[in-house]
């Protein structure tokens, strides 16, 4: 009994770990939530702009801090905010051009360490978190974010308004709010119909034919079967006058 509380218990730490870990180690979702606008950067080192409609930069990064719980945030502001994640640091910015919106910029860490400069930044976020989140910021502008970037052009190319492959390839992003489980039973779904009509989820007795693949037969009285009936286990046979025990073969 102990043996087994034992392994249950650790089983129950592991699987706690587990979760605290991939909790801890992600960011908010965007993707699904608000439309994309625009892109800038190539391989690592990217930034995406969604724009929130009729949010202002609080709203926008307390449902953000809903979602994902950042490594640090700045102090609440109605024109910029920060809210830093492991690999990447979310930018909420007032729209100029419709102060009803805000636009929230999702840098890469390596387009932060590329383009911003440490002078900016230390005035929203500790120096402690930009040197453990971003080492040693070598941004050879002074970028300040996607509404100032005309006046402050970042050094990793141009952004552009956001084409219909782009948001295809805009990194994937979890979600909440999307996707589905499909559980294997009898019935057929719209979505899962092969092209005879019957359903690549339904168990259908035409899987137990001799002819699938895959399947395992018990043996029959033939013995024809690789696999053979286990032996009928029965009551040891006591031997009269020696007291020893020897089970039958």
């Amino acid at each position: 009994m102990n043996k087994r509380f034992w392994h249950l218990l650790k089983i129950t730490l592991v699987l706690s770990l587990v979760v605290s870990l991939l909790s801890g180690c992600g960011a908010p979702a965007v993707k699904d939530t608000y439309p994309l606008e625009s892109v800038n950067g190539s391989g690592n080192s990217t930034s995406y702009v969604y724009r929130a409609a009729n949010l202002t930069v609080p709203e926008v990064a307390n449902e953000l801090m809903e979602d994902q719980t950042p490594d640090e945030v700045s102090p609440q502001d109605t024109e910029r905010m920060f809210l830093v994640y492991p690999r990447e640091l979310y930018h909420l910015q007032k729209d100029p051009d419709k102060p009803e919106d805000t636009l929230i910029e999702v840098d890469s860490k390596e387009y932060v360490q590329q383009n911003y400069s440490s002078s900016f930044l230390q005035g929203y976020i500790t120096a402690s978190i930009l040197d453990s989140m971003f080492d040693v910021l070598r941004g050879s502008g002074n970028y300040r974010g996607y509404t100032t970037a005309k006046t402050y052009k970042p050094a990793q190319g141009q952004f552009r308004t956001a084409t219909d492959n782009d948001k295809k390839i805009a990194p994937p992003l979890t979600t909440n709010r999307s996707g589905s489980i499909i559980r294997r039973g009898l019935g057929e779904t719209s979505n899962t119909k092969k092209s005879d009509g019957d359903s690549v989820l339904n168990r259908d007795s035409s899987s137990s034919k001799s002819n699938s693949k895959g399947k395992i037969e018990r043996g029959k009285s033939s013995g024809s079967s690789i696999f053979s009936s286990p032996k009928k286990s029965s009551r040891p046979k006591t031997k009269f006058g020696s007291g020893r025990i020897s089970r039958r073969r």
